[in-house]
């Protein structure tokens, strides 16, 4: 009772759209919105389908092959900007997939981080890949990334986190470091709604009164002036409109999804070991300095624990880093050829070593 009564004080306290706006921003852009009904699906172990589409190279012929790992809200169709000169000219082969229960992926009923991890091992498995590839996970698409690392760290040939995002619940997060930040307030409140009241939050989700999607993508509380000028030019994050947020399939998606990134993990990341010990691979996480979603201080925490990270800031960028022009070549040429833009790398001093 004692928690209870703590989140309904929480409850009146946060402004009553700041927690959708969370949950809106923790999605990344999607140039094309997933409402095809043909891509192909393989057929995993447990009966359940997962959804995918294939770029670039031809894949018998590709130098580079990349699983794509899509965030919160988003698809197998997110926007990943990469220049088509870039794959002629390194042979770059990716694949895009729908995570369990979004897009055209059947729903997981027993989803974890190491279920997700698993799909993405099955996947380049049934596709044939080969016994070495990369994965590149975007925002919350981080976790499975992470989950990549814990689970079959011998199948990778390189990591890219972008814009990922920290689980207040890490032990080896410092207090002093997340006391005060009042994102965490937010998301332990929606994470405790999923779990106890899941049919109280759809209902307050979908209220007239909170804002619209346009308004809440011009609002510099939680985008930076480039990510705003992104969002003018992108499409909105149609997965949470009303009309979307109403249908119980989506929300419960999306609840499991928040349950899975921000509730107790079955690893702590600060914990893991280099999985590149004789450097035929490389980690990398890249993140804007101005990311009003994900704060950069704690990013740099956790790359200072792991010092065989390659940690990549953006001076004036926020949680849309990914779609600023140029920044998709630079990741690339980074995690596949160890080419370092020195205008992201920040200086060792600056990492916080607690």
């Amino acid at each position: 009772m004692k928690r209870i009564r703590h989140y309904l004080k929480l409850l009146t306290e946060i402004p009553q759209s700041q927690t959708l706006k969370i949950f809106k921003c923790f999605c990344h852009i999607s140039q094309n919105q997933d409402n095809s009904t043909n891509s192909p699906r393989i057929k995993l172990r447990d009966g359940r389908h997962l959804a995918y589409i294939e770029r670039g190279f031809p894949k018998d012929k590709a130098k580079y092959k990349i699983i794509i790992v899509h965030g919160f809200g988003s698809s197998k169709r997110m926007n990943f900007p990469i220049p088509q000169e870039l794959i002629d000219e390194l042979g770059i082969y990716l694949v895009q997939y729908d995570r369990a229960g979004y897009g055209e992926s059947d729903q997981n009923p027993k989803n974890s981080l190491k279920s997700e991890a698993l799909d993405i091992q099955e996947l380049s498995d049934k596709l044939q890949i080969g016994s070495h590839f990369y994965v590149i996970g975007v925002s919350m698409g981080s976790c499975a990334t992470w989950s990549c690392l814990k689970y079959f760290p011998h199948r990778l040939a390189g990591l890219a986190l972008i814009s990922p995002i920290i689980n207040y619940m890490w032990p080896s997060l410092p207090k002093s470091l997340i006391r005060e930040d009042y994102r965490r307030k937010i998301v332990l409140w929606a994470l405790w709604c999923a779990n106890y009241c899941p049919t109280l939050l759809h209902w307050w989700v979908t209220q007239k009164w909170l804002p619209s999607v346009a308004v809440i993508e011009k609002n510099p509380t939680f985008f930076n002036k480039n990510d705003i000028e992104i969002l003018k030019t992108s499409s909105r994050f149609q997965m949470f409109s009303k009309n979307k947020l109403r249908q119980k399939v989506v929300f419960g998606t999306l609840c499991d999804d928040w349950k899975v990134a921000f509730g107790k993990w079955e690893f702590d990341p600060m914990k893991l070991s280099n999985p590149f010990p004789h450097n035929r691979g490389s980690f990398h996480i890249w993140q804007g300095y101005e990311d009003k979603i994900v704060p950069s201080e704690l990013q740099r925490f956790v790359a200072g624990k792991l010092p065989w990270i390659q940690y990549h800031e953006v001076p004036y960028g926020g949680h849309l880093i990914l779609c600023y022009k140029g920044m998709c070549e630079a990741i690339l040429r980074a995690l596949l050829l160890g080419q370092e833009n020195h205008a992201y790398r920040l200086s060792s001093y600056l990492l916080v070593k607690k």
